[in-house]
């Protein structure tokens, strides 16, 4: 029954409260007043989460660099390693093919290329972040390459076998996780 009456013309009258010109002014003030704080406090905390973003990257491309003394270590030691291995062994081998091998095992464990790729994706966020600064908005974007910026050091750390670069490897995956942290504050 309550359908049918509510359906009957004019059984139900809304009236649409008028709005003077000064209230809708006042309105409009404060809704702008309002929309400017909002656009401080944005400007205000891109301002601050490029400090941070800027430090972390920092602190990476030193960690990075602190890795090259040990990787030449590194390789001298896994090849000697093998050799006095080798020599404790009552067993002949070619010496030729021995090389061949060390090659081999030795590339496997060559980490340049995913310095050379870290590098180049710290780069890129530090472009991507310049770009945010002047056009804004590309929080994702900076999200996804700090997921591959975590790739290359979890190769790096899998690939280090020494103490002291899975030590410099794990400050550096501490300075990322920081950065995917805020990267979540990003619009």
């Amino acid at each position: 029954i309550m359908q049918s009456l509510l359906r009957m013309p004019d059984a139900v009258h809304v009236q649409t409260p008028v709005i003077e010109d000064e209230e809708l002014n006042s309105v409009s003030k404060i809704v702008a007043e309002a929309v400017g704080k909002l656009v401080d406090f944005r400007l205000q905390e891109g301002e601050s989460l490029y400090r941070v973003f800027s430090e972390k990257i920092a602190n990476i491309r030193t960690l990075l660099s602190q890795v090259e003394p040990y990787e030449k270590e590194r390789t001298e030691r896994i090849r000697q390693n093998l050799l006095d291995r080798l020599e404790k062994l009552p067993v002949d081998y070619d010496k030729n093919r021995l090389e061949q091998e060390m090659i081999y095992y030795i590339e496997k464990l060559d980490i340049n290329e995913e310095k050379h790729r870290l590098e180049n994706h710290l780069d890129y966020f530090v472009e991507t972040m310049d770009s945010v600064m002047d056009a804004g908005g590309h929080g994702k974007k900076l999200g996804f390459i700090a997921q591959e910026m975590g790739r290359e050091i979890n190769t790096l750390g899998s690939k280090s076998n020494q103490a002291e670069m899975q030590r410099i490897v794990v400050k550096m995956k501490d300075e990322l996780e920081q950065i995917k942290e805020q990267v979540l504050n990003a619009l």
